[in-house]
């Protein structure tokens, strides 16, 4: 794996150089959208609607919608000044029970792995985890982009999960409430469905069908020969402006017009 962050965690003081990894990724299966005619992968271009041409990056800047229609700009130096924020450092706040926190805030789980010089800090901070049976609550900037974590011990290393801000969670209180009465039997029968379902958790016994199946289709694909080939594009040439275009052509021609014995005719 390629390590994503390179910092140190602080553990009061103690700074812990650790370098984090993506603990998970999604899998599911990608698709170009190809042109049925020929086959040739589809281009996507930012064209602004108003002006009705292709935008370069230089002509892109950042919009926050306030409301339809209108827009505060943020200009690059002020974007930069709160990026240049950013720290290296996984900062622990405090600590709290695993079950204090509902699973809803959970966003992303990344593993932490010490370098060289940070082994004997690293296994310190894991076993008093481990002893204590708490989680570390931190702050992170990653890609400039300050997230809430914890940090928990997974396994043989150190887990952090980055989690929700509060106002992150959409409230609930606005959903339908079921009031309806459950009798002592209904209860009985549901509460003895559970315990006839309710066995140790075992990851390996969840697969993606759909996903299991698609590669499979295309495994048979490749084996029978349905394939298509597609030709590389030429080489992309910069978006012409085609009145400019168009004037530059007719200035050419009256230039070899000049040129030419007796000038123009009309």
């Amino acid at each position: 794996m390629r390590s994503m962050w390179n910092g140190s965690l602080s553990f009061g003081l103690v700074n812990i150089p650790v370098k984090m990894y993506a603990a998970t990724q999604g899998k599911d299966l990608r698709f170009n959208q190809l042109h049925s005619v020929c086959h040739t992968p589809i281009k996507y271009e930012k064209v602004c609607p108003h002006c009705q041409r292709a935008v370069v990056p230089e002509e892109i800047v950042r919009g926050y919608s306030y409301e339809p229609g209108r827009y505060v700009i943020i200009q690059d130096e002020e974007w930069e000044s709160f990026a240049a924020q950013a720290t290296r450092t996984v900062d622990i706040l405090r600590f709290v029970e695993l079950r204090e926190i509902d699973p809803i805030y959970y966003e992303k789980t990344y593993y932490l792995e010490p370098t060289d010089t940070g082994g004997k800090a690293y296994r310190l901070l894991q076993e008093a985890l481990l002893q204590s049976g708490k989680i570390a609550v931190a702050e992170i900037t990653i890609r400039s982009k300050p997230s809430l974590a914890v940090v928990r011990v997974y396994h043989e290393v150190l887990a952090l999960e980055t989690i929700f801000y509060p106002d992150e969670v959409r409230d609930y209180t606005h959903l339908a409430q079921v009031r309806a009465p459950v009798s002592p039997r209904e209860l009985e029968v549901a509460l003895s469905l559970i315990e006839t379902l309710t066995e140790p958790f075992n990851p390996e016994h969840y697969s993606d069908e759909r996903r299991l199946g698609l590669q499979e289709l295309i495994e048979k694909k490749i084996q029978g020969q349905q394939i298509v080939q597609v030709q590389q594009p030429a080489a992309e040439k910069a978006p012409v402006d085609l009145l400019a275009a168009l004037q530059a052509s007719i200035q050419a021609q009256q230039a070899k017009g000049a040129k030419a014995p007796g000038g123009l005719r009309h």
